[in-house]
């Protein structure tokens, strides 16, 4: 296995630092993500930006979330399943949806489950989604924006989940109360 070192602010590459310590305003901390990110500034700068630009979309606040671990769960990435539901949990995102996300179930709530369903069709079909998936999406109450702000919040996803896959990046104490793997509990 590769040893992909995970760097902070005060021992990254020049160029990531800046980067690493608005991060750190932002969350408190570092994360591990962003420090296997800063190996390379432009892949750091780069995934934050999407961030940023993801954070401003038109999609409501749950939705971004279940963009996020759908597209996690997709991929499974088991640090960003863990770190998306507790920054969803802590949005007040209801504990059944964060449940029902990670376990690939459906959704109660009909506009949500439309997020899930069409993240789920954009990573599993490499964005291949034809017209009869994005009209019921819009059928739901979604905008052709908001199809477009999913496709930003899978290409940011896309981006860590394989960062995390490559690094196996050490799951953060602060997402640790919400571990998660592919396999399910007993198995």
């Amino acid at each position: 296995m590769i040893d992909f070192r995970v760097y902070d602010e005060s021992d990254a590459p020049q160029a990531a630092r800046p980067v690493l310590e608005a991060a750190k305003k932002r969350m408190g901390f570092v994360t591990t993500l962003n420090g296997v990110m800063a190996e390379s500034p432009e892949l750091l700068a780069g995934y934050n930006a999407l961030a940023e630009q993801f954070a401003k979309s038109s999609l409501p606040g749950p939705a971004k979330h279940v963009v996020q671990i759908t597209a996690s769960v997709e991929n499974g990435c088991a640090y960003c399943v863990a770190a998306h539901s507790t920054l969803a949990l802590r949005s007040r995102v209801p504990a059944e949806v964060v449940e029902g996300l990670r376990a690939g179930a459906p959704l109660a709530d009909a506009a949500l489950e439309a997020v899930r369903w069409l993240t789920r069709a954009m990573v599993a079909q490499r964005g291949w989604v034809d017209d009869a998936q994005i009209e019921a999406f819009l059928a739901a109450g979604h905008t052709r924006r908001h199809v477009l702000d999913v496709v930003l919040g899978v290409g940011m996803k896309t981006l860590s989940n394989y960062t995390n896959h490559l690094a196996h990046t050490p799951l953060d104490p602060a997402w640790q109360g919400q571990e998660w793997s592919r396999e399910p509990a007993g198995a």
